[in-house]
């Protein structure tokens, strides 16, 4: 049993709320900063007559920016009666209880194919029944989508991930970059969705007060892990060519986040704002029938080389 006692506090949650706040503004900063358009926000409530949960968030979109097509840092903080199945299926003994959860999520598309798209979040969650202590645990993680590899990006980024990790254990690196590789990896077509980076879910093993300052150096680490990629990428020289192999493989993120994403599923399944929910999908997608790459290039590159299980580290 997870340690309840510190998350049964409303001064807990109030804190991971606190700083989940200021965290979406330090991200919106950064990236509205070096794409030169600022996010447009958009603050939502939904009352408890609204459907199957309560609550509100700040969706903060930019769309047709310099540097980025597409990207969305959402807020929310929301809650529920019944758990819906997605976030029930590894704990099938909290289904039915009562819930609320709260998180930062972000997706960046950026025009220029040579600029990998990024995925980051950190969530925190409980779930509670009458007369017993709230069930707590985070989640979270960042993970790397390039449509054209580079092998200094892949280790920077998972270097960035492991000095985030390092201070609370030299086991949480390893084994959350594992998890990231087997979550984000696209059953049907047998097909990893990019290079990875590090996922971790119903993650309570330090304590409330370790493992809240470890999801913040999660959520701290992420701007040194994206941002010197995105300036060393973005002013390379592309064309159409470039662009249409980007629209195809967005194609393989579109598939990913309605077929598997946990955070999609568990969004809709629950009555979630739609607009927000989606806010994930890229603005330009293509699918081709049975297309394959020309062997040798450097599209072919990605799939042999980059989209492959692999310690960057070592």
């Amino acid at each position: 049993m997870a340690d309840t006692t510190a998350a049964a506090d409303a001064d807990a949650g109030a804190a991971v709320r606190t700083y989940l706040l200021a965290l979406q503004q330090r991200l919106i900063q950064a990236l509205g900063t070096v794409d030169g358009k600022p996010f447009a926000t958009d603050a939502w409530q939904r009352p408890a007559s609204a459907g199957a949960i309560d609550g509100g968030g700040i969706s903060c979109i930019l769309e047709d920016g310099m540097l980025f097509e597409r990207g969305g840092v959402g807020f929310s903080h929301v809650s529920g009666a019944s758990l819906p199945p997605s976030a029930a299926a590894n704990r099938p003994e909290l289904a039915g209880r009562s819930w609320e959860a709260m998180g930062v999520s972000l997706v960046m598309h950026p025009r220029n194919p040579y600029v990998p798209t990024v995925h980051f979040n950190v969530r925190f969650f409980m779930a509670k029944a009458p007369g017993e202590a709230p069930v707590w645990w985070f989640g979270g993680g960042m993970d790397l989508t390039p449509y054209y590899g580079f092998e200094n990006d892949a280790r920077h980024f998972h270097q960035a991930c492991a000095d985030a990790l390092a201070p609370f254990g030299a086991d949480l690196h390893p084994r959350f970059k594992r998890w990231c590789d087997d979550y984000f990896f696209l059953k049907h077509r047998n097909e990893a969705r990019g290079v990875g980076g590090i996922f971790y879910d119903d993650f309570h093993a330090l304590g409330f007060a370790q493992s809240f300052a470890m999801m913040q150096n999660v959520g701290n680490g992420f701007i040194d892990a994206y941002l010197p990629i995105v300036l060393r990428r973005k002013d390379l020289a592309y064309g159409e060519h470039e662009r249409d192999f980007q629209a195809y493989r967005r194609g393989r993120y579109v598939e990913f986040n309605l077929v598997y994403d946990r955070g999609t599923l568990f969004g809709l399944q629950s009555g979630g704002r739609t607009e927000s929910i989606l806010m994930s999908m890229p603005p330009v997608v293509k699918w081709r029938y049975d297309w394959q790459p020309e062997a040798g290039s450097a599209e072919a590159r990605l799939a042999t080389d980059f989209l492959v299980a692999r310690d960057w580290l070592a």
